[in-house]
């Protein structure tokens, strides 16, 4: 029974608790206070809410002049043309994008993080090894003498708990004790247990089996399939980007030689028609024609020039190659040709081979085996709960640890329990809604599915006629080219005879140059239509295949033996200046059959 004395220790102790509380309380950064340390980093309100504003009148600035001598003009193309130049053909501009286009990297370290998840759910069915400790000081009122009325307790219970994989958990346990009292009437004063336990636990028919019981990890694996189909498609996409880039730069360098053509023409008009006008020949209107046709010469050699600078500095970004940034002042000078040729094409069998190819429907696919999964689990937990449980137990006691172990050992004190739980839900209205709707989504993936598919062969057979009309369209261009040259010089001619003038000329040399313009861009979108082709068809254009692997960014940088690379080239020289860095490695393949320089 409780003393006075105790009676007072306790009334004295609680005040004592309640005033420690309190400070606790009231301290500023306390456990129960705030803290300026339960933030992280915190931007201040004027970052956030203002809005600066960019005062050009504040920078440099000049008043335009026309550039009227040829000084003026030699200066511009000398500032373009003078700068450091690098030769980069095309397999080398796709070899720097998958050794350095960040968009990459971040798409390859997707499946790494996938495949972590996959190593997670795997961890789920890994033995634990627990351990249970107690200590206890009891002092109980008591109103009957055969009770302790003072006992000490001590309790140790290791043991080790396996996860099935078929739904259940089985667990082998060794609690051991030791027990002290003031009751005069027991027996073993101290005494001392040594047990031993097997127990298994497992589910009969909602979540019995490795099927339902494995879907968290199926999913993850599936996810991690997916998002190598996602780096794969990533890869695809960048390199066909590349491509088109590579082939914009060309079609923009190609259009500065024809404008710089042009002005030649009319540089040759303006010395002619000079001569002619100091020969008495002409008025001096057609000096002032041929200085005005020269004119916008100069103004389309400086829109050239600036398509040249945008399409390079988009190059530049999709390689993002050492000393080749998007800031870089280097010139790119692509040095794959097209080779235009004629193709004849097979549509619904390039179309039926994208059903294989396109990583979108792989990934399509994947998403209905997930959800066919989950839609058979969904029916596993319709079913009624019934779980067994069994437990056998060693027991062991004595006046020593060393006598109950011995007692344990000799297996004389033994039992064992068996029990059944059950559930069932009376409407069980949730678990049928939830079924339906893993039917449902099923049923709208396999929609989505056929509508891919009819996409993709529409987008295959569209890059088809795209081919075959660019293959007209470049016979129509040279033809064109070539009866625009001959009216160029028949019009030079009649000017020298005294029966054109420098606006005939210069006209002629203008259609000349568009017709060149329309040439090129014929090719260059031939080009387009094949990598589009090559797109559609779920490949690449060329001749080089793929291989690559996951990347993982906490393993230290070395010769990229996990990066993108190149296989089945020939070409492998770097280009000329500060090139690109082209070695790489990978593990598993992705292939593509063609030419490297651009032809199928």
């Amino acid at each position: 029974m409780p003393t006075p004395e105790h009676a007072r220790n306790r009334s004295a102790a609680a005040p004592a608790l309640l005033a420690v509380a309190l400070v606790l309380a009231g301290c500023r950064g306390g456990p129960l206070g705030r803290s300026e340390q339960d933030f992280d980093r915190r931007v201040s309100l004027q970052r956030l809410r203002v809005i600066d504003t960019l005062d050009l009148e504040d920078l440099p600035a000049e008043t335009p002049e026309p550039i009227t001598d040829p000084a003026g003009l030699d200066r511009i193309r000398a500032d373009f043309e003078n700068a450091d130049r690098v030769d980069l053909t095309l397999e080398q501009a796709r070899a720097a994008a998958l050794e350095h286009n960040l968009d990459l990297t971040v798409s390859l370290i997707a499946p790494t993080i996938d495949a972590e998840r996959v190593n997670e759910e795997q961890g789920r069915y890994e033995a634990l090894l627990f351990a249970g400790v107690q200590l206890a000081d009891r002092d109980d009122a008591v109103a009957l003498a055969t009770e302790s009325n003072k006992s000490k307790f001590y309790s140790l219970r290791p043991g080790i708990r396996v996860p099935l994989r078929t739904g259940g958990t089985a667990e082998i346990r060794a609690p051991m004790s030791r027990s002290k009292t003031d009751n005069r009437f027991s027996l073993l004063n101290p005494a001392y247990t040594a047990d031993l336990e097997f127990s298994l636990s497992h589910n009969l028919l909602r979540g019995a089996g490795r099927r339902a019981n494995s879907l968290a990890l199926r999913i993850a694996d599936y996810n991690r399939q997916r998002s190598e189909a996602r780096a794969k498609l990533q890869i695809i996409q960048q390199l066909t980007a590349v491509d088109r880039a590579y082939w914009r730069l060309y079609a923009a360098r190609q259009a500065l030689d024809v404008r710089a053509r042009q002005h030649e023409v009319a540089e040759r008009q303006l010395q002619r028609a000079q001569r002619r006008f100091r020969a008495g020949a002409v008025a001096e209107v057609e000096v002032a024609r041929a200085e005005s046709g020269l004119a916008d010469r100069v103004r389309d050699i400086v829109v050239a020039q600036n398509s040249v600078l945008l399409a390079e500095r988009e190059l530049k970004r999709l390689i993002n190659a050492p000393g080749l940034d998007v800031a870089s002042k280097k010139h790119i000078v692509t040095v794959t040709d097209p080779e235009p040729l004629h193709y004849m094409l097979d549509g619904p069998a390039l179309a039926e081979r994208a059903m294989d190819s396109r990583m979108e429907l792989l990934e399509l696919e994947l998403q209905i085996a997930q959800d066919e999964a989950a839609e058979a689990v969904r029916r596993n937990e319709a079913l009624p709960l019934l779980s067994a449980q069994l437990t056998y137990r060693i027991n062991g006691l004595g006046a020593e640890f060393n006598e109950a172990v011995r007692v344990a050992s000799e297996n004389n004190f033994e039992d064992w329990e068996l029990g059944l739980n059950a559930e069932l839900p009376l409407g069980n209205e949730q678990r049928r809604a939830a079924v339906e709707q893993a039917v449902l989504t099923r049923l709208q993936r396999l929609a989505s599915r056929d509508a891919r598919r009819q996409t993709i062969r529409k987008e295959v057979l569209d890059a088809v006629d795209n081919i075959d009309s660019g293959w007209q369209r470049i016979l129509a261009a040279r033809q064109a080219v070539a009866l625009n040259e001959r009216t160029l010089r028949s019009e030079e001619s009649q000017f020298d005879s005294g029966r054109s003038t420098s606006t005939d000329v210069l006209d002629a040399d203008a259609r000349l140059a568009d017709a060149r313009l329309r040439d090129i861009q014929a090719v260059v979108d031939y080009q387009l239509a094949q990598i589009d082709l090559a797109l559609a068809t779920g490949t690449l254009l060329g001749a080089d295949r793929i291989e690559w692997a996951p990347i993982d960014p906490r393993e230290p940088a070395g010769d990229g033996a996990d990066r993108p690379r190149l296989i089945g080239s020939n070409k492998t020289d770097a280009p000329t200046g500060e090139p690109p860095e082209v070695h790489t490695e990978g593990q598993s393949e992705m292939r593509n059959t063609g030419r490297s320089d651009g032809r199928p």
